[in-house]
């Protein structure tokens, strides 16, 4: 008995993350849009909420796109997991950053004294790839792999990786198009939440 909430809990966040998490992620990129000082104030500070509510979310649409690969065996199954591991970090990183942001918002008076803070932790060894380069790219390589395998193994259609690259593109030539990129990773990725939970139902079913 125990086990059915539970697993009515985790197939609705599962459900939620594959629609919340692009939107938050459109929030976030149409918030900043409104802000032209770029924070502090109570733009940076919801915006950055929604950026890393929207993130986290995506560490369960990792685990979904997962399941979704299941059942598979031999190198395809490596490959799947490492694409999630690879982007579990790179969500690891961005929460992390979006947190470092939301801290600076909260202590500085002013974009100068944001920008201070900002050197002052960015000059710590590591802090600069872990979290602002390399980091984040992990993010959008493991959503990458994951959904172009899916294509190859005929889960997905061929055009949702089309998509999520578009919309990779469009965050990756400039952060005032993260409202167009979160749009194109909501039509790529928002259907496919009812889709993972159906098959882990199915699979409950013939366990």
């Amino acid at each position: 008995m125990t086990n059915q909430p539970r697993g009515t809990l985790r197939t609705a966040l599962t459900r939620t993350a594959f629609i919340a998490a692009p939107l938050c992620m459109l929030a976030y990129g149409t918030i900043r849009l409104s802000d032209p000082d770029h924070g502090p104030g109570l733009a940076w500070t919801s915006g950055h909420i929604a950026l890393i509510a929207g993130v986290l979310l995506f560490g369960a649409i990792f685990l979904g796109l997962l399941r979704l690969s299941e059942p598979t065996t031999g190198a395809a199954r490596l490959s799947a997991r490492v694409a999630t591991l690879v982007g579990l970090t790179g969500t690891v990183a961005v929460t992390a950053q979006g947190v470092i942001d939301l801290v600076v918002g909260f202590r500085a008076t002013d974009r100068a004294g944001m920008e201070r803070l900002f050197e002052d932790v960015q000059s710590h060894p590591g802090v600069m790839p872990a979290v602002y380069t390399v980091g984040p790219m992990l993010f959008y390589v493991g959503l990458l792999w994951m959904v172009i395998q899916l294509a190859v193994q005929h889960r997905i259609s061929v055009w949702r990786p089309a998509l999520v690259m578009l919309g990779t593109a469009a965050m990756a030539a400039s952060l005032d198009l993260l409202p167009l990129g979160g749009l194109l990773f909501a039509a790529a990725l928002s259907p496919l939440g009812r889709e993972v939970t159906s098959r882990r139902a199915a699979h409950i079913r013939t366990a």
